[in-house]
């Protein structure tokens, strides 16, 4: 019955006639997605009211700025702690636990379903908006953007295009220096192009610019590293070549800014900014990436969170997140979380939908505390799960508690984020209540979006 109302009202939003006043000037959105770009990463802090919310060692004025100007989400989520979920969650509004990664392409390929797109569902909103994906693709079912209702992309892409050479494990101690590291210089200059075309032509715009940076393998420039090799490295980014990568994005995504401001675009331009999932927990990564943050003798990259890349711990799938746009007042903050997948709706919302929730089986639109930062949560739970026949797992977040359950060996942690965002003190036996209503909330979500992967890992832990 659920299935059959969300369907009915897709119908008729699909078949009604566009939602936007004829004398209304459709409002234009910028996403910018970076990969694999932690918490804590800015020179900025995430988190006002956290000290440590920011990097002791890297300096990012463009990022910091354009986050000042607008609202920064102190509890932002990527969907998953991956960059190929992340993606398709976003683009299609669902948690990845619904698309499910091994039958993925089978269940989203364009055609074979009625599920909509982020461009489909402005276009259909408004069938004015030209919209573009620039940048790192990466959905790994060797479908291009176009396909999923994109006016311009860059074709298929993985990370191959904005790596300088594939070099296995030494990627992680080495670094290139470029006078365009991970393209930004291209991706940036790419999309000034395509804005200025819009603007001329009086066309509202969607595009998403998903940088390659800072995904590995480390490249900057070579004047960016030596501006570095100067400074005093910091106890929990010392990493000079990963520093001078970050600032060489910083510094295109300020380009990228100056260019709406010198077109007059920005005052009716809503820019986006979050990662993909959280920074690698060290620089070279470790194998023992799920102990406990004390156990290590430094701190990790996402600290004052725990853990990174790869793992459900908040390091992994919080990220720097926030919004500047028409309305949004400067230098706010709200700890409403919010995830990629509510992007979807939040962007229907913002192109005039009256009904922007329809066009997501999981996510909402948060455009309410776009204009009202102080806006409380919704009551609903973020659902996560983490692909790996390693060491899988999956997390609930529901108000201060988050539940992460491990299907190999049947453990469960419980903490309150809002007393412990590092996720150091494991409540669940002190708490056995609140983990009794998690852990059954996160099964009943699974076995209602996947059971075949429910019943599977279930397996696993009654061996």
């Amino acid at each position: 019955m659920r299935y059959f109302i969300w369907f009915s009202i897709l119908f008729s939003l699909l078949n009604s006639t566009t939602q936007i006043p004829k004398d209304a000037v459709p409002p234009n959105i910028i996403f910018i997605l970076a990969d694999d770009l932690g918490w804590s990463s800015l020179s900025e802090q995430m988190d006002p009211k956290i000290s440590d919310s920011k990097s002791d060692f890297h300096l990012t004025p463009n990022l910091d700025q354009l986050m000042k100007s607008g609202v920064r989400f102190t509890q932002g989520y990527a969907p998953a702690s991956i960059c190929s979920p992340t993606r398709r969650s976003i683009l299609f509004g669902h948690t990845p636990m619904r698309q499910d990664d091994d039958t993925f392409k089978s269940r989203y390929e364009p055609g074979k379903n009625s599920y909509l797109t982020i461009p489909q569902v402005l276009k259909k909103i408004n069938p004015e908006y030209v919209t573009a994906h620039f940048g790192k693709w990466d959905l790994r079912i060797g479908v291009p953007p176009s396909a999923f209702g994109y006016d311009f992309s860059d074709g298929d892409n993985g990370n191959g295009q904005g790596n300088s050479s594939n070099n296995g494990a030494e990627k992680w101690t080495t670094f290139f220096t470029e006078d365009n590291p991970k393209q930004i210089d291209t991706l940036t200059n790419r999309t000034k192009r395509f804005i200025s075309e819009q603007v001329h032509n009086k066309n509202p715009f969607f595009i998403q610019l998903s940088h390659y940076a800072t995904h590995a393998n480390t490249t900057a420039r070579k004047e960016t590293i030596a501006r570095f090799e100067k400074l005093t490295k910091g106890k929990k980014h010392p990493n000079v070549a990963w520093a001078a990568m970050l600032a060489d994005l910083d510094a295109s995504i300020g380009d990228l800014v100056v260019h709406l401001d010198q077109l007059g675009a920005r005052k009716n331009t809503y820019l986006f900014f979050m990662s993909d999932n959280g920074g690698v927990e060290f620089i070279p990564p470790v194998k023992n990436r799920l102990d406990h943050p004390d156990s290590f003798p430094s701190p990790m990259r996402n600290a004052p969170l725990r853990g990174g890349k790869w793992t459900l711990f908040e390091g992994g799938i919080r990220v720097p997140f926030f919004v500047s746009g028409p309305d949004i007042p400067a230098n706010t903050s709200s700890n409403r979380y919010v995830t990629g997948y509510d992007l979807l709706a939040t962007f229907a919302d913002i192109a005039g939908s009256k009904q922007p929730n329809s066009f997501s089986l999981d996510g909402n639109s948060f455009k309410t505390s776009l204009s009202n930062p102080k806006t409380t949560s919704d009551s609903r739970n973020l659902y996560f799960h983490r692909f790996n026949n390693g060491y899988p797992h999956s997390a609930v977040r529901s108000g201060d508690y988050k539940l992460l359950k491990f299907w190999k060996t049947g453990e469960i942690l419980l903490f309150n984020l809002n007393e412990d965002p590092g996720e150091k003190k494991n409540l669940a036996t002190v708490n056995p209540e609140k983990v009794k209503s998690l852990n059954n909330a996160l099964d009943s979500y699974f076995k209602e979006v996947n059971p075949a992967l429910f019943n599977q890992l279930s397996t696993l832990t009654s061996k």
